[in-house]
């Protein structure tokens, strides 16, 4: 990526008075996994879109299916139906879109020599400014600016002068509780994600280096060789589980979210 496109982000960055870590390298490896991603995730779905039939589903159509919709009921769709009564569907492109681009990005690391963007602070960071700023856009559409506005005063008070007291204290709870989502959703999927690709890292390359210690020892040792090979298929496994999970909660609660600012919050 920097061979092709270093010059011109350098020239960008310059032209914006940043200064890259190395200028050598201005595009970090994050940048360059997030565009891997974005890449391979539109040929996927062009390839799928033009192979998408009802009367004979492919394998791939159906597993794809079953992030919208399962027995389960942890589909996005499924998870929208729960939380918001009227219109939920409207919300589908935009949470489902965020939904599939923190998986894809937790799981490209499963391939030797990439690694997730979402490990990077930044990456998470984004994409929970995406969410804080696409359910108050949602809320204010729904409900007005003033109606929305009212989310932030609190619950309805027993009287209307205990409100007017209430409501400045009111206000400014809401207000560090809601910036505290995006801390929430910054912090969990990067620490984990960070977690578990230093853990299949530090695992591998132990079990590498005793097992090559081991075949210079004994001859039994070169049967030892093949178990950084097995073992480490246990942390792929626990890489992909975590990676689908911090997933589906960067998925479920944008949808609380939005349910909260359109009034159909169970």
């Amino acid at each position: 990526m920097n061979r092709l496109f270093g010059k011109p982000a350098l020239a960008l960055l310059n032209a914006l008075h940043i200064k890259p870590d190395n200028p050598a390298y201005p595009i970090p490896n994050h940048v360059s996994m997030e565009l891997l991603v974005f890449l391979l995730s539109v040929i996927f779905f062009l390839w799928l879109k033009a192979r998408i039939s009802a009367e004979r589903p492919g394998a791939t159509q159906q597993v794809m299916e079953m992030l919208l919709t399962n027995p389960l009921g942890i589909g996005v769709q499924d998870l929208l139906h729960d939380n918001i009564h009227h219109g939920a569907d409207q919300y589908l492109p935009m949470i489902g879109s965020i939904g599939m681009f923190v998986l894809f990005c937790n799981l490209i690391s499963v391939i030797p020599t990439l690694n997730s963007p979402t490990a990077a602070v930044t990456v998470p960071l984004a994409c929970a400014v995406v969410v804080f700023v696409y359910y108050n856009m949602v809320g204010i559409l729904k409900n007005g600016p003033l109606g929305h506005g009212k989310h932030f005063l609190g619950p309805k008070m027993p009287s209307p002068i205990l409100g007017y007291i209430m409501s400045p204290f009111m206000l400014l709870i809401e207000s560090f509780s809601h910036l505290a989502r995006m801390l929430s959703l910054t912090v969990r999927l990067w620490v984990n994600m960070v977690v578990s690709e230093i853990l299949y890292a530090l695992f591998l390359g132990l079990l590498l280096g005793v097992s090559l210690s081991m075949s210079k020892v004994t001859s039994l040792g070169y049967g030892l060789v093949v178990f950084p090979l097995l073992i480490p298929v246990i942390f792929i496994l626990l890489h992909i589980f975590v990676a689908i999970l911090q997933a589906f909660v960067f998925t479920i609660l944008p949808v609380i979210y939005v349910a909260g600012v359109v009034g159909d919050e169970h």
